[in-house]
């Protein structure tokens, strides 16, 4: 459907608060960067278009974060803004749906006890790419959470960044329309609606891997304590180690992030482990019995979040638990989000409150101390696995 123009009254129209549900409801057509054309060839994306592309990505997650807001909490005021760009049909109803979700989520998490009183979002544009009427454009959401009355020593926020990319279209007018967003991180953020799966790594070798015992998720957990020197690890090394390297990659090891890269998760907790003393076996790199990684080659069992596991339970370095809210810090705690019965996801716990409740830190998306209770909140259908280091 094409865009009609805008009286210039309308064209100073902007999006305040809630913009992306404006944009969603069909309030809000924002004004022509091309007016007066009755129909333009392939338009050009000037800077003031871009920087209109990026403001209303930003309006769309600022939206997503605001809906898991306490409604006593603070909500956020996008930037006023003006540009040629909209939602498309389509995407306003996967917008509409979205914030129905995380709705949903906000009451699964208050239920738990848990509520965010105010929350952060920033989207800044990394690039953007025309060819006639498409442009995709690459983003990346930098969102930090505060956690409703924390108390001691519990963290006081939660934050996370995430790589999106926003595919626009645009009509005989000149007029872009959003018509799709996609998550790139193959990750698992706060505001995020549904996981996607990472890429396993195909088990070879001679050998048959071990199970991991699947934990459960209720709550309150049966006390396990964790005794922190008999293993002769430490774990506070490991979780200074994510809280270091969370979001600044270490330049000492690969990025798995990317396109086919299979995600970073599993490589970020190696490293953690490693920083507080795991020890290198090594070996062949598809052998799941050993286990090492450096700048130049990392062994599947590294990298690659079934291969982990079967590494860490053959080794004996670490066991299973029973309950995921038994883990502490510098145990891992890993997903399968369609229970097909191959893990998806690693973590690593960087704090426990005194509750009992375990903070997690992990890449793709890249995150730092998430509650437990968040996480099963937003996949109450995946199935978890702690583990004991």
């Amino acid at each position: 459907m094409k865009s009609r123009k805008l009286s210039r009254k309308r064209q100073r129209a902007t999006i305040v608060g809630a913009a992306a549900a404006s944009v969603v409801a069909g309030a809000a057509l924002l004004p022509n960067w091309s007016a007066g054309a009755a129909s333009v060839a392939d338009p050009t994306v000037d800077a003031a278009t871009k920087a209109t592309f990026q403001r209303l990505a930003d309006a769309v997650f600022t939206d997503r974060t605001d809906a898991l807001v306490g409604d006593d909490g603070a909500k956020q005021k996008t930037s006023r803004f003006s540009g040629d760009v909209r939602l498309s049909s389509a995407q306003s109803r996967a917008e509409k749906s979205a914030l129905a979700k995380l709705e949903s989520r906000k009451a699964r998490l208050a239920e738990l006890g848990e509520k965010y009183r105010s929350a952060n979002t920033k989207v800044t544009l990394d690039r953007a790419r025309v060819k006639g009427r498409h442009a995709s454009v690459d983003v990346t959401e930098t969102t930090t959470l505060a956690y409703d009355k924390a108390t001691g020593t519990e963290p006081k926020t939660t934050g996370f960044e995430a790589h999106h990319t926003l595919t626009f279209k645009a009509d005989r007018e000149g007029n872009w329309q959003l018509t799709n967003v996609r998550d790139t991180d193959d990750g698992v953020a706060v505001n995020q609606v549904q996981a996607t799966a990472f890429v396993a790594t195909p088990m070879t070798g001679d050998s048959t891997p071990p199970s991991a015992t699947r934990s459960a998720t209720t709550w309150p957990a049966p006390a396990k304590a964790k005794n922190f020197t008999a293993s002769g690890y430490d774990y506070k090394a490991m979780a200074a180690y994510a809280a270091k390297y969370w979001k600044n990659y270490n330049p000492a090891y690969p990025n798995f992030n990317g396109e086919g890269a299979g995600g970073d998760c599993t490589n970020f907790v190696s490293q953690s482990l490693k920083a507080g003393g795991w020890k290198h076996v090594p070996g062949y790199v598809n052998d799941f019995h050993k286990w090492f990684g450096n700048s130049d080659i990392q062994s599947d069992s590294f990298v690659g979040v079934n291969e982990f596991s079967w590494f860490a339970l053959s080794s004996k370095r670490v066991t299973s638990l029973a309950n995921v809210y038994q883990a502490d810090i510098g145990d891992v705690v890993q997903m399968d989000f369609n229970k097909d019965g191959s893990k998806d996801h690693t973590m690593i716990v960087t704090y426990r409150s005194p509750q009992g409740v375990p903070y997690l830190s992990y890449h793709s998306t890249n995150t730092y101390n998430r509650s437990l209770a968040s996480i099963i909140a937003s996949y109450p259908n995946a199935a978890y696995y702690a583990y004991r280091t």
